[in-house]
């Protein structure tokens, strides 16, 4: 199938990344239409905005988004989060952020003795509410009864939703689901967040489930990763804890995520966890598999499962052989370089799997 994909590689290493990540897609699917726009902080910085007043508009026509970093000295990071990520994501109802963290072959964890069968979680992350809400704003500025007033939102419909997706995809692996809480300090919030994890689980009788507040689940991650599998958890506390899980497992430039809608009636959008790295940006020496693993993904959302189980497996075996590593995995070679490789084995393992279907 012909699919039609948008790309925003923004800022910094996002440049870098996305055009290694659009040569593999185009190595396993070559029917791809690609449209480049460029929205940054740059153009921010040119015209007042990260992204036109239509831009939602323009992006609702393509399957599925692929982006880049966003992030530019001058720029605050309020600005390019609220200017292009966050309209984006509540535009076209991507209302779960899905994060798999893994160790992939041929690279090392940050923690001692740990295998790629101790690290394997998918981490299930509001994307619509929480406590990324724009209510509240400064009050009295200047004074000294000065106060800033922030709120949180948790809706019936935002948590059932995602609360229920997870419980879906805790069946789909190991049949274990553990839920992000802080009930002991957020008096009215995460308690309504639990009454209907709760209520949900009934449903879900084959999965088993487990509570734990969000510090105690950050300290479980490093101490005991491989007594978890799937996560879920409110907007902040699911990008907190996603960054940790990442950390853990080799680094954020491994780090892929999507920003999904289960309702398939506008398009998702994937991206790598990293951010826009400027300091390092042209340089050529960004690892580029955050990105190469989001363009998987995207692949999947789209049901080309043989596409992206050759990217994938490109991406796991080029690392495992370790003759071609970026110099955050111990290596010299360039983001191209590694890109390329992946793009080649990527290749070969589609005409494989082509000629014993065919």
């Amino acid at each position: 199938m012909n699919h039609t994909i948008a790309t925003i590689p923004g800022d910094g290493i996002g440049v870098d990344v996305t055009a290694e990540a659009v040569k593999v897609l185009d190595a396993v699917l070559p029917g791809i239409t690609w449209t480049e726009f460029d929205w940054s902080c740059e153009q921010y910085l040119r015209t007042g905005a990260m992204m036109p007043p239509d831009g939602p508009a323009r992006l609702a026509e393509f399957d599925a988004i692929l982006l880049g970093a966003v992030g530019f000295p001058g720029v605050a990071d309020h600005i390019s989060l609220w200017g292009l990520l966050i309209p984006l994501r509540r535009a076209f109802g991507q209302y779960v952020n899905l994060r798999p963290v893994r160790l992939l072959p041929g690279t090392r964890s940050a923690l001692s003795d740990r295998t790629a069968a101790d690290l394997d979680i998918l981490i299930v992350r509001e994307n619509s509410e929480g406590e990324y809400s724009e209510i509240g704003g400064i009050h009295n500025p200047g004074r000294p009864e000065e106060f800033v007033l922030q709120e949180s939102v948790f809706t019936r419909v935002g948590c059932e939703r995602i609360i229920r997706y997870a419980f879906e995809r805790a069946r789909e692996r190991d049949g274990r689901l553990c839920s992000a809480t802080k009930s002991n300090g957020l008096i009215h919030s995460m308690p309504y967040w639990d009454s209907i994890f709760e209520r949900l689980a009934a449903d879900y009788p084959d999965v088993t489930i487990r509570q734990m507040h969000v510090d105690a689940l950050a300290a479980e991650i490093v101490l005991h990763p491989d007594r978890l599998d799937v996560i879920v958890a409110s907007n902040l506390f699911g990008d907190i804890l996603s960054d940790l899980a990442a950390a853990v497992t080799g680094g954020l430039g491994l780090a892929p995520s999507g920003n999904i809608n289960p309702r398939r009636d506008a398009p998702s959008m994937f991206e790598a966890v990293h951010g826009s790295a400027p300091d390092i940006a042209g340089q050529g020496i960004a690892n580029p598999v955050a990105q190469i693993l989001a363009g998987a993904m995207l692949l999947e959302h789209l049901g080309e499962r043989a596409a992206a189980a050759a990217v994938d497996r490109a991406v796991c075996e080029v690392l495992a052989e370790g003759a071609v590593r970026t110099p955050d995995l111990g290596g010299t070679d360039t983001t191209a370089r590694l890109g390329t490789a992946i793009a080649e084995r990527a290749a070969e393992l589609a005409g494989s799997a082509a000629s014993l279907s065919a």
